[in-house]
């Protein structure tokens, strides 16, 4: 006798998100050097009726959460960690900006790895073409 295989989180997860009605997720990736764009491209994908997360802070303005550099050290690592949950919760990917960092090319690494649609506003920087 043969028994269904349980679901997978991720599985699960699409499941949940079709029976809640959800549009589509898009997570925005790049370097924060271009939050503006990032800005812009939020405003355009919630046009589209997606549903935008993207990085919520730029350690590169000066705020007092992150002039400590131990600190500071500390919460890079945490907002990575939840960053890379975005791009779980995300049904797609776009990357953001003309230049593609270590950071950003680890997270189009991992979003590949999870099978998601990795799109770019600079089609040229996909760094595996």
């Amino acid at each position: 006798m043969s028994y269904p295989r349980p679901l997978t989180p991720e599985e699960k997860l699409a499941d949940a998100k079709k029976l809640l009605g959800l549009p589509r997720i898009v997570v925005i990736c790049g370097s924060t050097r271009f939050m503006a764009e990032m800005n812009e491209a939020d405003l355009r994908e919630t046009e589209a009726g997606r549903i935008v997360v993207k990085p919520g802070i730029d350690m590169k303005s000066p705020h007092g959460l992150w002039s400590d550099p131990v600190g500071a050290a500390a919460l890079k690592v945490r907002l990575d960690e939840l960053h890379r949950a975005k791009i779980r919760l995300a049904d797609e990917v776009l990357v953001v900006g003309d230049y593609i960092g270590d950071s950003t090319r680890a997270e189009i690494a991992y979003s590949r790895s999870l099978g998601k649609p990795v799109r770019f506003t600079h089609p040229g920087v996909d760094p595996d073409v």
